[in-house]
C-alpha cells in the first residue's frame, strides 16, 4: 500500500532526525517539473498525485509520484500568480491568483486541469486576496487583506463553484498596517483532520506592532484574535499557521527581508490559538511553511528559502535537514511529504 511508503520515510524521521549533509536520514529528492516558475502553492492528494501553483499562471501536475509533470495552467493567465492551491484528487482542484482588484482570482478544474472555469474575480479595488482553505470537498473561505479596516472572508459550499463575501460584523479590527503573507498559501488553513465536524479556520498575519492568528469555531462567520511571540513589521510576522487538530497547532514565520536576523520563528499553541509560547528551540531563519504529518501526531516539517526543518515533539525542537531553497510544504493522506518552491523546485521526502 502507498500509505507505507511514506510512513516509512517518517519513521526514520521519528527515531532521530540527522543534521544536513548526514549519510543517513530525511532528505528531500528533487523531481524534474521542467518549470521556472516560483511556486508557493502546493496541494498533495498523495504519493502520486500531487499539484503545485505559482507565478506566469503556473500550474503543475502529476499523478505517477513527480517521475512527470504537466502544465496545466488556465490559458490566458500568464500575468497571474497562483499562490495557492487546493486539490481534492486528480482531477478536481481550485486555485487562487493574488492582487490588487481583478488580478484577485479564483479557478476550478473537475477534468484533471484539461478545462478551468473562472468562479470568482474580485471588482473591488480594496481588495486582495491571499489565500484559500477547505474543511472538505464542498466548503471552503478565501481571504483578503483587509478592508475599510477589517480582514474580508469568501466563502463557497459548492466546492469552489461559486463564492460570497461573508457579512464582517464578526471579525475583529485589524491593525492599522496588518496583512497577510502569500508566500506559501497557508495564511489561511483549516485543522488536518476533514469532515463534517470540521468546522475551525485560522488567520496568520503579521505587518504591523503584533503578530497575530484569527481563530474561527463556525466555518468563518465569527473570529477571534490573539497575539503571538513573533516578532512583526513590514517583513515580518506569522506566514503560516498549522494545526493538527482543533487546539494543537503552530505559528511559523519570522523576517523575510534577509537584512533582518529571524529570532523566535515558531509558536506553539494547545488551546485552538487562544494563546501561544514560545518553544524551547526555534529552527535558524525565516520560515514560510509548515504541515503536519499524518498519522504521527508530534511530526511537523518546515520549510523556507535558507533550509527545511523537522520536529518529532510537537514543535518544541527542531532539527534542520536540508539547506536548499524551497516556500511551502505538504502532506498527502498517506503520509507523503512533499515541498515547493523558486524555480520550478518541487521535491518528495525520502530516506537519505
Amino acid at each position: 500500500m502507498r500509505w507505507i511508503a511514506g510512513l516509512s520515510v517518517i519513521a526514520l524521521l521519528m527515531a532521530g532526525a540527522a543534521p544536513a549533509g548526514a549519510s543517513v536520514g530525511p532528505a528531500w529528492q528533487l523531481t524534474p517539473t521542467g518549470s521556472e516558475a516560483r511556486l508557493r502553492g502546493l496541494s498533495v492528494v498523495d504519493g502520486k498525485t500531487v499539484w503545485a501553483s505559482g507565478s506566469l499562471g503556473t500550474v503543475l501536475r502529476t499523478t505517477d509520484g513527480g517521475r512527470t509533470w504537466a502544465s496545466v495552467g488556465p490559458p490566458g493567465t500568464e500575468a497571474l500568480q497562483f499562490r495557492d492551491i487546493e486539490a481534492f484528487d486528480a482531477n478536481t482542484a481550485v486555485i487562487l491568483s493574488i492582487g490588487n482588484g481583478e488580478d484577485s482570482r479564483i479557478y476550478r478544474t473537475s477534468d484533471g486541469g484539461k478545462t478551468w472555469t473562472e468562479s470568482f474575480r474580485n471588482l473591488d479595488a480594496k481588495a486582495f486576496y491571499d489565500c484559500i482553505a477547505f474543511f472538505d470537498r464542498r466548503t471552503g473561505l478565501a481571504l483578503s487583506d483587509p478592508v475599510d479596516g477589517k480582514f474580508r472572508i469568501l466563502s463557497t459550499s459548492d466546492g469552489g463553484r461559486s463564492w460570497n463575501v461573508l457579512p464582517g460584523d464578526g471579525m475583529p479590527a485589524a491593525q492599522p498596517a496588518e496583512f497577510a503573507f502569500a508566500a506559501s498559501g497557508q495564511c489561511l488553513v483549516t485543522a488536518r483532520t476533514k469532515g463534517a465536524g470540521n468546522k475551525d479556520a485560522w488567520i496568520a498575519t503579521g505587518g504591523d506592532a503584533k503578530a497575530r492568528v484569527f481563530h474561527s469555531k463556525d466555518r468563518g462567520r465569527t473570529w477571534t484574535v490573539s497575539d503571538t511571540p513573533l516578532r512583526s513589521g513590514p517583513s515580518a510576522g506569522v506566514f503560516s499557521v498549522a494545526f493538527r487538530d482543533s487546539r494543537t497547532g503552530i505559528a511559523i514565520g519570522g523576517d523575510f527581508d534577509p537584512a533582518n536576523e529571524t529570532k523566535d520563528a515558531v509558536a506553539r499553541t494547545g488551546d485552538g490559538g487562544a494563546t501561544w509560547r514560545k518553544p524551547p528551540q526555534a529552527p535558524k531563519g525565516y520560515r514560510s511553511g509548515a504541515t503536519y504529518v499524518p498519522y504521527l501526531p508530534f511530526a511537523i516539517v518546515a520549510v523556507g528559502p535558507t533550509g527545511s526543518d523537522l520536529s518529532i515533539d510537537g514543535g518544541n525542537h527542531w532539527h534542520q535537514f536540508d539547506s536548499g531553497s524551497f516556500d511551502t510544504v505538504d502532506c498527502g493522506w498517506d503520509a507523503s511529504c512533499w515541498a515547493a518552491g523558486e524555480q520550478g523546485r518541487i521535491a518528495k521526502l525520502r530516506q537519505r
